[in-house]
């Protein structure tokens, strides 16, 4: 197998509700993810909650409420939730398996992306937020690791899905929900969230493929929550063509950031007609050899 299909551990079911496992995909805050197959043979991926999650039980009202909602999203640049069980001993959801790397990933084999293909990311993973907005669903949690990059353009992950681990985990703390680098100012010193968010996360998402690393710097995420609250994001490191937008995007009151479809129109605007599957090409994103359903 690749490094993106790690074969099956002693400790791993062999099978969830219903669904054959073939290999590991990864693992994240709310559980591990593993690679299957509908009966018709499509690749799913297929989240299994982790132990310590599913003895909760406000992790599970939450976990039921968001899987309902985001079950009823559709949309081209969004990986569709197709099965979930909240209510067994070890609750889990399956989506549809995106051939492809996280930005995160491909940031780190290829370096930053060129500016054809930024917008190309920004559109889609736009378009992605519209989808999941209209449906009262708030990310929270976008940035380079819950973008995928499939061939045809991105894919966005786990919206809403989150909130109910990191809820579980941070809201008896008092801490902010989501990852300190890619929150934007409301969410990190606990004001209302809103769509807006997931806007300013957008660019912060985009500033990292830029750039290779994130816009308001490493650290502890203290400081990182600090500079985003207090200080103004330095554009002059992004590509020129990119700043006026980014730089709404990145406005301190939400109000005054663009919504997703007026930013897929300035970037479909910038990219013409047809250059949409030319620049996504220049990634090289390789797509991995699948492994089968298991007989």
């Amino acid at each position: 197998m690749t490094e993106t299909f790690q074969p099956l551990q002693e400790t791993d079911p062999a099978e969830v509700g219903g669904y054959r496992l073939a290999a590991r995909l990864g693992a994240g805050g709310m559980g591990r993810v593993y690679l299957s197959h509908t009966e018709g043979g499509r690749p799913v991926a297929v989240k299994v909650v982790r132990p310590e999650l599913a003895d909760d039980p406000d992790f599970r009202k939450r976990f039921a409420r968001e899987v309902r909602a985001a079950r009823r999203v559709r949309g081209a640049y969004t990986a569709e939730v197709l099965d979930a069980d909240p209510d067994c001993a070890q609750p889990w959801l399956a989506t549809l398996y995106v051939p492809g790397p996280s930005l995160a990933q491909a940031v780190a084999r290829r370096g930053p992306l060129p500016v054809p293909a930024l917008l190309w990311l920004m559109a889609g993973t736009a378009e992605a937020l519209r989808a999941i907005h209209a449906e009262g669903i708030v990310h929270r949690d976008l940035k380079p690791s819950n973008v995928l990059l499939a061939s045809d353009g991105p894919r966005v992950i786990d919206f809403g899905i989150a909130l109910a681990a990191d809820a579980t985990a941070h809201t008896a703390t008092g801490h902010p929900l989501g990852t300190p680098a890619y929150m934007a100012p409301e969410q990190a010193s606990l004001q209302q969230v809103t769509a807006a968010t997931d806007v300013f996360a957008l660019a912060q998402t985009a500033a990292f493929a830029a750039l290779g690393s994130p816009l308001y710097g490493d650290g502890p995420g203290v400081d990182v929550l600090y500079r985003i609250i207090h200080s103004a994001p330095e554009l002059t490191r992004l590509p020129e063509p990119l700043r006026p937008l980014l730089a709404r995007c990145l406005a301190t009151d939400p109000a005054a950031r663009p919504a997703p479809a007026e930013i897929v129109d300035w970037c479909r605007q910038r990219l013409g007609a047809d250059g949409a599957p030319a620049v996504w090409r220049e990634i090289g994103v390789p797509e991995a050899e699948v492994p089968p359903p298991v007989p």
